[in-house]
């Protein structure tokens, strides 16, 4: 019996493609589909199928009759579709694709002697099933700007239109997710084959057993894995059940035979012996089967993507489950007419926003909701943008109410409306309504955090909307006391929690350190001072005064400490965050002052210690600002700031809004210092350290410390450095929240991962590195290590444990606690044994060339290398890599390895390196070379030849490479490198059969230079190789051709015999070699 096979085509991608089948799609092989691409691999539409699906979906109802679209105008839609705006860039060309399709087109068309403009589709989206589905594979698309092709594994077209594009890899290979994904990425790079991504919708990576899908130009980080949510265990079974059966349906016979007819006849007999039994079910089965059902594709497509800021995003599981069970609710009316709504809980960071807009739109198009009036109620202005853009397509106009006034006249008209608007004006709005609105088709969606909605403001959004469906959206869990409320909105609709988030990936987890200044009070002043101030109060307003200036609060504002606290900031800041960048962005910083006085403190204080840049958000002053009660000296502290922002900036929109945009996309300001704002609803991916000066509790708490949990590319985790003592007041809103049920407090473990957690492994990543080296009896011998780490895998072993070492180290060298508690001995013995090994490691690699990529050696190590692991003042530095063809870098590089075997060891790996570049351009010299090179090693290593010897061997087999190949050259070939790898060929290939005498003309030397000469007699016109001649057969063929009658006449001339099967090997690799030179 033969075993499983783990090739990619045979566990993954055909699965996938039977599946795909079996699900309706139908399949086309891959010269089935260039055929309808007009046999044009430029060009990506299927366009036989596309025209006639146009014609098919489309038509003309006037005056009671139908008409069908004239050829001109299908050919113009085709037109439209081929021709989008790729000069405007990527993600635009990809979003006029996408506006095509959803929002059609019109055209003029004259009916019944009338001229008018008709609309046009290219989908039809309400009819899943009068659409064409096609499935092919090995799709061969020609790369920009080059005669080269890449080839997505499958790609799914909806009326030959390519929307879904996938790679499939086999589950053996390393990390096979990523590399689809990089394979994804590296296809929409400007050189790969944009021309057919602009048309998709979603990307594949399946690998058998695990599967993930994005959206176009979707970075890796942000990648997602599709879980199918049921209601009930008897839903989830049948889905199971028809799942099981799809996957182990047998193909019809015709289409198998499409499927398997240019495999080879082994790979149909294999999988009939597979096929005999059921096979089981797969992750890759389950999201193909969640996602690619026509009527899910389409729904995804059309009601769950978006743009939002230049990014094309794409739903998560949690958001569309979440959009169609609360869609489901709210279509339902009670005998009142009544719709109930209720609260969505999706933690800070999963999209919650996004969510809203996705459900808003669709209730505007729901059948059973007739003129609905939809108030989004957000505290993100940028929001406005993207409702505006999602609602496009349902060609539903969007209102922003500027003000309560100008809401309350919105809501008095008549027709379907979807209105915008800020908590703060739908309050004002509610406040000065005089009359209520009792349509039940009010739908009042507010975001985020604002409690004001469970509060006495609930009682009066009910008076004004005594029939409306209200429908809330919190990133944090509803508190006991808010609960009830809750309820009698609907109660919970979904909710996904904290956990659920961290463990899908949809957010970082949360490391947090506490910090504390020693505070010293000169009591004596302060007591005089209390006397003379207090004088003409009474006992109770003494008291009063002296627990206001004993307060934490109180004292958190002092000078002294704001000072403190600022150039520990500015430490931390520069030593563990400055140089981290989460892809092209800038780690940034948040800080949260108690008031906006001790806000503008914290920048002056900042700016003055120069060593990190900052700037303040503070909302506008009223006019008793800094008042802050009877006991409090005025300053003007906060207008004169305020005043030179406005001069600035113009306005408080434009003071905000420019700030947001620096911080999210410049280099600076690196920390942003708030009191109240962007604590809620503010999305910053590259926020990676939140400072905490003030206390925060429940709901708020948790929102502010979400801040920093955004997903980035590279970013392991968020930072929460807390100076007040915070962490009792999270262990508080653990206990205080609850969810129902199932959701309680123990949803939000794992909000937090103390630091100290984290540096608790720092001993055993430290014994898991020296037990590589434990058979090393002298610890002291250093070229001893470098021997060990001969072995490959090893020395990879070996970076990994460095790698997590020093990341380890570097965590805990930013804690206060750690820096504290542990003795500067055991310190300085990690830093020791940091420094060691991180040399160790650079030296390794120098000695045997390793061409690492340096993912896990991010700026933050270098960053601990430059500041912690020194010596009497040496800074340890990672090098750069050394260009190998580069003589000068070469020896430089070598220069710093000291002994004489590392040297050689050094030489001889980046000279084999170097081979395996060139080895095509003149495979025998380069494989004898290679040859050569090995055995010096092996014989150095077995201790047959000297550390000297072993230097010179591989000095001289280096010079070989670059220079050897023009010693003992026959005459005609001298500098002619093309010529010198034919001969190089013959001689290997005709040994034996070559007639020499003594005096003789070199025979090799002759065929080499007319091979050569009868190649650039065919491919060179005018001095320069015909342009991809090496893709062209009549071109190929005629070189077969010259070249054999060329040795035949040779063969009568020399009087040799050539045999005809290595005439045959000579022409081919002779080619080979033509075709990498003359290009």
């Amino acid at each position: 019996m033969a075993a499983p096979s783990f090739k990619e085509d045979h566990i993954s991608q055909l699965p996938a493609l039977k599946l795909l089948m079996n699900m309706g799609w139908k399949y086309l092989s891959p010269e089935q589909a260039l055929e309808a691409r007009g046999g044009r691999t430029s060009n990506v539409l299927l366009e036989t199928i596309l025209k006639e699906q146009l014609h098919s979906i489309n038509s003309i109802e006037y005056k009671g009759k139908e008409f069908t679209f004239s050829e001109v105008n299908v050919n113009n839609a085709i037109l439209s579709l081929r021709d989008l705006p790729v000069q405007d860039g990527f993600i635009a060309s990809n979003k006029a694709f996408y506006e095509l399709t959803t929002l059609g087109r019109s055209f003029e068309q004259s009916v019944l002697g009338d001229k008018k403009s008709f609309s046009f589709q290219y989908i039809d989206w309400k009819h899943p099933e009068k659409n064409s589905y096609h499935v092919s594979e090995e799709f061969s698309v020609l790369r920009s700007g080059s005669s080269e092709h890449y080839r997505p594994d499958i790609v799914l077209f909806i009326n030959g239109i390519p929307m879904v594009i996938i790679e499939c890899k086999s589950p053996k290979i390393k990390d096979p997710i990523d590399k689809s994904i990089e394979q994804h990425l590296r296809n929409q790079q400007e050189e790969g084959i944009r021309s057919l991504y602009q048309y998709s919708n979603l990307v594949f990576g399946l690998a058998t057993h695990d599967a993930k899908y994005a959206t176009t130009a979707t970075e890796k980080e942000f990648w997602s894995f599709w879980k199918e949510l049921f209601k009930t265990k008897g839903e989830e079974t049948e889905w199971l059940d028809n799942l099981q059966t799809l996957k182990n349906q047998p193909l019809p016979s015709n289409e198998r035979t499409t499927l398997f007819q240019e495999r080879y006849k082994n790979v149909w007999s294999y999988f009939k012996n597979l096929e005999k039994e059921d096979q089981a079910i797969t992750e890759q089965d389950r999201l193909l089967f969640s996602l690619c059902q026509p009527h899910r594709l389409l729904d995804l497509f059309f009601n769950f993507t978006l743009y939002d800021d230049g990014i094309k995003k794409v739903t998560r599981y949690q958001q569309y489950f979440a959009v169609h069970n609360t869609l489901n609710k709210v279509a339902q009316t009670d005998s009142h007419g009544l719709r109930k709504g209720g609260v969505i809980w999706h933690t800070q960071g999963s999209g919650k926003s996004l969510t809203m807009v996705m459900l808003a739109q669709l209730i505007a198009t729901h059948p059973k909701i007739k003129n609905p009036k939809i108030i989004l109620v957000t505290d993100r202005i940028d929001l406005d943008d993207q409702i505006t853009e999602t609602f496009k397509k349902c060609q539903i106009p969007v209102e922003n109410a500027q003000t309560g006034k100008h809401l309350v006249e919105l809501l008095s008209g008549t027709g379907d409306t979807v209105i915008t608007t800020l908590i703060h004006k739908f309050e004002a709005a509610v406040n000065r309504a005089k009359e209520g609105f009792d349509s039940p088709d009010i739908f009042v969606l507010v975001d985020e955090g604002h409690r004001s909605q469970y509060g006495t403001f609930n009682i009066k959004m009910q008076k004004v909307f005594p029939r409306g469906c209200f429908i809330a959206f919190t990133g944090t869990p509803l508190m006991k006391k808010e609960k009830s409320t809750a309820n009698r909105f609907g109660g919970l609709i979904d909710v996904y929690s904290i956990t659920d988030a961290v463990a899908d990936g949809a957010v970082v987890p949360l490391l947090y350190e506490g910090r504390h200044n020693l505070i010293e009070v000169n009591e004596k002043p302060l007591d005089n001072y209390f006397e003379r101030v207090s004088e003409p109060l009474t006992p109770y307003g003494k008291a009063a005064l002296k627990r206001k200036f004993s307060s934490t609060n109180q004292l958190n504002k002092a000078e002294e400490i704001i000072y403190a606290r600022a150039w520990d900031i500015s430490d931390h800041y520069e030593q563990n965050v400055q140089d981290i960048l989460f892809g092209t962005l800038k780690a940034k910083g948040q800080l949260v002052a108690p008031n906006k006085t001790t806000a503008i403190r914290y920048r002056e204080f900042i700016k003055q210690i120069g060593k990190v840049s900052c700037e303040v958000l503070i909302s506008a002053p009223d006019v008793r600002e800094n008042y802050d009660d009877a006991f409090e000296e005025s300053d003007d502290v906060i207008l004169k700031f305020w005043k030179a922002m406005m001069d600035k900036y113009g306005s408080s929109e434009n003071y905000e809004k420019s700030l947001i945009n620096s911080f999210k996309k410049q280099d600076h300001p690196e920390i942003i210092i708030v009191v109240d704002k962007l604590l809620t609803g503010f999305d910053a991916p590259n926020n990676y350290v939140l400072y905490l000066t003030r206390q925060l509790k429940e709901h708020t708490l948790l929102q502010a410390i979400a801040r920093v949990n955004r997903l980035a590319p590279g970013k392991e985790h968020g930072l929460i450095i807390d100076y007040y003592g915070n962490l009792e007041n999270l262990d508080s809103a653990l206990e205080t929240y609850s969810g129902t049920n199932d959701y309680d407090a123990l949803d939000l473990e794992g909000t937090l991962t103390n630091i100290s957690e984290e540096i608790k492994k720092l001993p055993q990543a430290q014994s898991e590195v020296w037990d590589i080296f434990k058979e090393i009896k002298n610890k002291y011998d250093e070229p001893a290590y470098e021997e060990l780490l001969q072995d490959e895998a090893i020395r990879h072993i070996f970076y990994e444990k460095v790698s997590a070492f020093a990341r380890l180290l570097k965590l805990a060298l930013s804690s206060f606690e750690f820096i504290s508690n542990t003795p500067e001995q055991q310190i300085n013995k990690y830093k020791q044994d940091a420094k060691f090994f991180l040399g160790l490691r650079i030296s390794v690699k120098r000695r045997y060339f390793d061409d690492l990529e340096y993912k896990e050696y991010e700026p933050q190590v270098q960053k601990l290398i430059d500041k912690h692991i020194t010596t009497e003042g040496e800074i340890l530095r990672i090098t750069e890599l050394v260009n190998i063809f580069d003589k000068e870098q070469r020896e430089q590089e070598v220069e710093k390895i000291t002994s004489k075997a590392a040297k050689a060891d050094h030489i001889a790996s980046r000279t084999i390196k170097a081979i395996n570049v060139k080895m095509n351009e003149d495979p025998v010299y380069f494989k004898k070379l290679s040859r050569l090179i090995r055995d010096t090693i092996d014989d150095y290593h077995q201790h047959r030849i000297s550390e000297a010897d072993y230097l010179n061997k591989a000095k001289e087999y280096e010079d070989q490479f670059h220079n050897g190949r023009q010693d003992n050259i026959p005459e005609n070939l001298v500098g002619n490198d093309t010529g010198i790898a034919i001969y190089n060929l013959v001689n290997e290939i005709f040994k034996g059969h070559l007639k020499r005498s003594e005096g003789a003309e070199n025979v090799g030397a002759i065929i080499a230079e007319g091979i050569d000469n009868v190649i650039k007699s065919i491919v060179f016109e005018n001095g320069k190789p015909i342009i991809d001649w090496v893709n062209k057969s009549d071109i190929e063929g005629k070189i077969r051709i010259d070249i054999d009658d060329y040795l035949f006449e040779l063969k009568t001339q020399q009087d040799i015999e050539l045999p005809f099967d290595l005439i045959d090997e000579l022409v081919e690799e002779g080619l080979k070699i033509a075709k990498l030179k003359y290009v």
